[in-house]
């Protein structure tokens, strides 16, 4: 009997406290290039999401954010379970210019109300839950508050 090969990936919402804007990154060379994406990718062996998205971030961005805060906002699992995608938001106090590796050509910081286009497929169907959005305001107004 076969093994069910899934696939397990994570990315991160990088959120500016100071400006209110959102890290995107504009990927190159790779699945979908000329999209613009989060930081993250697979989450290889032996591995927990966190650990991947720790190492997606260092891997794609630099070792800029040092001890981050990573909030879970959302786990997407495909219909036939093969695929399984994890949502975290990682607030840090200002913007910064990420180190970007070559899996990507540009980045910029928006609000989520100017999202830049065109989005990545998997990224542009997460950002349309409301339930998603719901939350992502929800911790904005608490990350604004305890600033």
């Amino acid at each position: 009997m076969s093994e069910l090969k899934i696939n397990h990936s994570v990315g991160a919402l990088i959120y500016s406290i100071r400006t209110k804007r959102y890290l995107f990154l504009l990927r190159d060379g790779y699945k979908f290039a000329g999209t613009w994406g989060l930081v993250g990718g697979k989450i290889e062996s032996n591995e927990t999401p966190i650990a991947a998205l720790l190492r997606e971030m260092k891997e794609e961005i630099g070792g800029i954010i040092t001890d981050p805060k990573i909030i879970p906002i959302e786990k997407f699992t495909s219909d036939n379970g093969k695929f399984s995608y994890h949502t975290f938001v990682t607030p840090v106090d200002d913007e910064f210019m990420p180190e970007l590796n070559a899996e990507h050509r540009g980045y910029c910081w928006v609000k989520l109300g100017d999202l830049p286009k065109p989005l990545h497929p998997g990224f542009w169907k997460t950002i349309n839950f409301d339930s998603v959005m719901k939350k992502l305001a929800v911790l904005e107004s608490i990350l604004t508050v305890s600033e």
